[in-house]
């Protein structure tokens, strides 16, 4: 089995669908391979894949290099992935099957607090994000490079409890179809609209910020 490191906290209809959603995915990425495969989802909202079959040992490792995985325990110096659970002056708070704490030291995305570099980059809650684990843990330097070069680009407006889908129509919905380049996936439901060259990040965020019950965070280059 392998628990995937990223959450379906919504419920109802939703909840349905985020998971009809995942199982696709899932299909995709190891659905040619010779297994059997079932989705659950933990009673902290991490879904599970059992995966039996010939090819088991692959598709679980394709599963893992896709989505991050959750461990039951933890060596100091590995990396591992865990989900933006809080923040406050201290650091981020990561949910990675338990708590791990990081640092505002130990974030490394420059000046600030972490609430401040949190809306600086973009960083809505429940966002899939690697980690040295240590004491103290930190950010996992390929994190922090991913995060720096969000900054460099067009610009983008992070979204939360949404699907892709349900990003992708909003956007199309409120007009702004010509005015991106893709909805990227960052997890089972943290989405980032990329921004077109001369798209305005937060002008785009107020208007499909009416259409989407979600947090809303943008990345101004």
């Amino acid at each position: 089995m392998v628990v995937l490191a990223t959450k379906c906290y919504v419920d109802g209809d939703a909840r349905e669908r985020a998971l009809d959603g995942l199982r696709s995915l899932v299909d995709n990425a190891i659905g040619d391979l010779a297994v059997e495969y079932e989705v659950g989802v933990r009673h902290d909202d991490f879904p599970s894949v059992t995966v039996d079959g010939e090819d088991g040992v692959a598709a679980r490792n394709v599963l893992r290099e896709e989505w991050g995985a959750i461990t039951p325990e933890f060596e100091r110096g590995e990396i591992y992935t865990g989900t933006l659970e809080s923040w406050d002056e201290s650091g981020f708070v990561l949910d990675a099957g338990e708590d791990v704490r990081v640092p505002a030291e130990e974030i490394g995305l420059g000046p600030g607090s972490p609430e401040q570099v949190r809306t600086r980059y973009g960083l809505v809650q429940h966002l899939s994000l690697r980690f040295v684990y240590g004491e103290p843990s930190r950010l996992a330097d390929d994190e922090r490079d991913r995060l720096y070069d969000w900054t460099r680009g067009t610009g983008r407006v992070n979204a939360n409890s949404a699907t892709r889908g349900e990003v992708r129509a909003t956007v199309n919905r409120a007009g702004h179809a010509g005015d991106i380049v893709t909805v990227e996936r960052l997890g089972l439901l943290e989405q980032s609209v990329i921004c077109r060259e001369g798209t305005d990040p937060p002008g785009l965020l107020a208007s499909i910020g009416t259409h989407l019950p979600a947090e809303l965070l943008c990345v101004v280059p």
